[in-house]
């Protein structure tokens, strides 16, 4: 089975044949058709999110189930799935509360199955599968709660972002308490988390979607997909530029990028009482610097979302809705198709701020 594997931080990633052991009980073997390539994959390749090497990356993908281990109910061969980069227990304290995007057995466990093992194997070294998963490989065995089956009309590729990138951004607004209708928005970072966004801030019929970016294709793009105005801040003060537009401020702010200072001019984007949501992944160890005084005496919020807020699963069937219905154009997100052997020209072009989404396809 041939998969794309870490195995030094800020090497490129290496393209090896791995033994495969079968699925074991609540397992299942699963074709892989679509993965996407995410940040979040390139921030382990770049050493600013840590994971044990080496590791087969990717956690943002849908494939076909071919094999079932003992005792697997959810999913059956020949199950078209979107895949879930957090297989939750369902018994730990986060999923009995309603947190299951949170669960810590998941966590715990990290990129070994649950029973603490690995399922791939080099030369008699052990292989991690970042989330579980590991989509840059032709086959995986994952826990069957990573599956979510969709129906025939959605094809691979949508359901393979919907997997992370639309989960996690339009998760970020549909499931924010905060959200209302006809809200003013701000969205710093428009790649494919961000211009999801977008998307959530368009269902909620905001009338104003501020795009913000250091890349004028990036910023054009996103008009595609709801934007109504765009701020470069590598030109002007992202900031007082949000402010001009918006009569004083957004209701609403997202940092889809991550970063101490996208996360800083969040907050100072909001009016009074604004909410700012931080979805991006910083480096390990970043902080960001808050304007107390500001913070207080105008009231607003600092939150953050993880996988969409909520469920997963929940999440996946109401964007699976939208797309059938075309609220949601997830197609166009993707700019960039790759085979699994030109992976690395992929991550690239993600790092050169191409727009849209790259994505491989095997077979």
């Amino acid at each position: 089975m041939k998969a794309a594997v870490l195995y030094e931080v800020d090497q490129p990633l290496q393209i090896r044949d791995l033994l495969q052991d079968p699925p074991k009980g609540n397992e299942v073997r699963v074709k892989t058709e679509v993965a996407g390539l995410c940040a979040s994959d390139h921030h382990v390749m770049k050493g600013r999110a840590i994971q044990p090497l080496p590791i087969v990356l990717g956690h943002e993908g849908a494939g076909i189930v071919e094999e079932v281990g003992e005792g697997v109910t959810r999913v059956k061969p020949g199950d078209r799935c979107i895949l879930s980069f957090v297989s939750n227990c369902g018994h730990c304290r986060q999923c009995r509360t309603g947190n299951p995007q949170l669960c810590d057995t998941n966590l715990d466990t990290g990129p070994r199955q649950y029973d603490g093992t690995v399922r791939l194997h080099d030369n008699g070294d052990e292989i991690a599968q970042m989330s579980k998963l590991g989509v840059f490989s032709e086959y995986m065995i994952t826990p069957q709660q990573a599956c979510h089956p969709v129906p025939d009309e959605v094809p691979m590729h949508v359901a393979a972002l919907i997997g992370c990138c639309v989960t996690t951004g339009v998760g970020s607004v549909i499931n924010m308490p905060a959200a209302s209708v006809g809200m003013t928005v701000a969205v710093f970072g428009c790649g494919g988390v961000g211009l999801s966004v977008i998307q959530g801030a368009r269902l909620f019929n905001a009338r104003k979607i501020i795009a913000v970016d250091i890349y004028d294709h990036k910023l054009e793009f996103s008009y595609k997909f709801g934007a109504t105005d765009v701020v470069n801040a590598r030109e002007q003060d992202p900031v007082e530029a949000i402010r001009e537009l918006t009569d004083g401020g957004v209701d609403m702010a997202f940092d889809s990028f991550g970063s101490a200072r996208t996360t800083n001019s969040a907050v100072m984007a909001l009016r009074k009482a604004g909410v700012a949501v931080l979805i991006g992944l910083g480096a390990v160890g970043e902080t960001a610097p808050i304007d107390m005084v500001d913070f207080l005496r105008n009231q607003k919020s600092l939150v953050s979302s993880y996988y969409g807020a909520a469920s997963p699963h929940e999440t996946f069937d109401k964007l699976v809705s939208f797309y059938l219905k075309g609220e949601l154009d997830v197609d166009s997100l993707i700019t960039r198709t790759y085979s699994l052997d030109e992976i690395n020209e992929g991550f690239s072009a993600l790092e050169r701020g191409e727009d849209g989404r790259g994505v491989i396809r095997f077979g």
